[in-house]
C-alpha cells in the first residue's frame, strides 16, 4: 500500500527533515505518526501525497513510485489519497455541498454522480442536514467533518490526516476520531500525524514515532511517549 525505501529530504536552507526512512504501511491499517515538533512528521506526511519530493530513495503508493511521478499526473494520484488538514481549508464562499462537489467537478463527473457521492459522504460524517450552510455557519468540529467528507468523496484508498484534531476542543476531537475510526473500519488506510497523547494512548493503533527526521519506534499497538 504505502512503502518508503531509504527516503531522505533536505530543504534548501540545509535542514535535513527526513533521513534514511524505511517503512511499510499495509492496506486497511490505522497508523499514528508522533514525535516532538521538528521531528519530520509534516515532511513525512507531505511526501505521501507528493506535496514534497524526496532527494533520495523511493516512495510507493499502490505500486506507483511517487519520486518518478510527473507533475501532470499528481492530480490523478490525489484522487486516490484523501487529505485532511488542521485548518480545514474550506472555501468560505461556497456552501458545504459546493465545497465537497468541487472536488468532483474538476474531474468532470456527471451531475447525478456528484449529488449522490456528496450526499453519501455527508451521511458518513452525519451532516446531511448542513448541506446548504456556509463554512462560517458551522462549528469547528463540523467544519472538520466537512473537510473529511471532501477528502473521502473520491472514495480514496488512503486518508492522510495532518493534525486533524489540533484546533478542536477535547470533546469535539473525540467526535472526529469516531469518524476516522468508521472510515478505517470500512477499509480505508488512515495515516494520522498528531500531538494528542490522550487519543493515541486511548485508541491504541500502530504508532510510528519520529525524532530528528528518523523513525525511532514502530509499535503495532503503541503509545504516545512524549510530553504534552
Amino acid at each position: 500500500m504505502i512503502e518508503m525505501q531509504n527516503v531522505e529530504k533536505t530543504y534548501r536552507n540545509g535542514v535535513k527533515a527526513v533521513g534514511g526512512i524505511d517503512v511499510f504501511i499495509g492496506k486497511g491499517e490505522f497508523v499514528y505518526i508522533v514525535g516532538p515538533s521538528g521531528a519530520g512528521k509534516s515532511t513525512f506526511i507531505k511526501m505521501m501525497y507528493r506535496e514534497e519530493v524526496p532527494d533520495k530513495g523511493v516512495i510507493y503508493i499502490n505500486k506507483t513510485n511517487l519520486a518518478e511521478l510527473k507533475r501532470r499526473h499528481v492530480p490523478y494520484l490525489r484522487r486516490n489519497i484523501g487529505v485532511v488538514f488542521q485548518d480545514f481549508k474550506l472555501l468560505p464562499r461556497l456552501s458545504v455541498f459546493e465545497n465537497i462537489a468541487f472536488a468532483l467537478e474538476v474531474t468532470e463527473e456527471k451531475r447525478e454522480v456528484i449529488k449522490r457521492q456528496v450526499m453519501e459522504v455527508l451521511d458518513l460524517v452525519k451532516l446531511k442536514n448542513k448541506a446548504r450552510f456556509l463554512p462560517q455557519e458551522l462549528s469547528g468540529g463540523e467544519q472538520q467533518r466537512i473537510s473529511i467528507a471532501r477528502a473521502m468523496v473520491h472514495r480514496p484508498a488512503v486518508l492522510i490526516a495532518d493534525e486533524p484534531t489540533g484546533n478542536l476542543d477535547p470533546d469535539t476531537a473525540w467526535d472526529i476520531m469516531s469518524v476516522l475510526e468508521e472510515i478505517n473500519q470500512r477499509g480505508t488506510t488512515v495515516v494520522m500525524a498528531t500531538h494528542n497523547r490522550h487519543i493515541v494512548n486511548t485508541i491504541q493503533r500502530r504508532v510510528i514515532a519520529m525524532e530528528n527526521g528518523r523513525i525511532v519506534r514502530d509499535d503495532s499497538r503503541g503509545y504516545y511517549g512524549y510530553e504534552g
